[in-house]
This record gives structure tokens, C-alpha cells and sequence, in this order.
């Protein structure tokens, strides 16, 4: 099984780790938040494995251009999910699904390195 990135194609981070993977002769899959939504059920399994905080991008553009009442209204995992799943450009990049099961938000490529020996 191939890792999974899940993204944006025209996010730097993105753009970033995919070419770390081919430089490196790796295959992955790779899932479009924009054309194909974010599954929920991934996005439940990835607050369930890092918390919703890791995964909510507060200095992206998408967070910025949210009112302050959608901003305040983000104060738990509930809250984070229902936003991601409406905004999909709120989730930090890159969020990847590994062979073993274990989910990583960002792109580390020591961690990266190690992952995939």
C-alpha cells in the first residue's frame, strides 16, 4: 500500500512533499481536498490520531478571511470538524495517511525519511 497525501495540488507544502516523494523514487496517492472533498471519515480518523489543533491551519489565508464570530466559534473538536469539513483550505497541508496506519500533518522530510525505509 502507498501512502496517501491528502491537499490542495497548488499548495506549497504539497507541492513540496510530492516532489520530495518522487525525488526519492516513492509512489503515493494523492487526494484532492478541493475536487474531491475531505472524507469525513478520514478526517474523524485524523482528529482521533493527532486532535483537532494540529489540524486546523490558523495562518492561512482560508482561517484570515474567516469573521471573528467563525474564528471564536472554533473551540473543540466538534466545532474544528464541522469547519474543515466546510473548508476544506482551512486543513493543514500536507495531512498523509502512511502504510502502517499512523497519520502525520506537515511535511518533515527527516521524519519522512524514516517512515518510508
Amino acid at each position: 500500500m502507498n501512502p496517501i497525501v491528502y491537499g490542495i495540488t497548488n499548495c506549497d507544502a504539497v507541492k513540496r512533499a510530492r516532489a520530495w516523494l518522487v525525488d526519492h523514487g516513492r509512489a503515493a496517492d494523492f487526494h484532492d481536498f478541493r475536487k474531491s472533498g475531505v472524507p469525513a471519515e478520514a478526517l474523524d480518523d485524523w482528529i482521533a490520531a493527532l486532535g483537532w489543533e494540529p489540524l486546523l491551519n490558523r495562518r492561512g489565508t482560508t482561517w484570515r478571511r474567516l469573521d471573528d464570530a467563525a474564528k471564536a466559534a472554533v473551540v473543540d473538536a466538534a466545532a474544528a470538524r464541522a469547519l474543515m469539513l466546510r473548508q476544506p483550505s482551512v486543513i493543514r497541508r500536507p495531512v498523509v495517511r502512511w502504510p502502517d496506519g499512523s497519520v502525520t500533518v506537515g511535511f518533515d522530510a527527516d521524519d519522512w525519511a524514516r517512515r518510508l525505509r
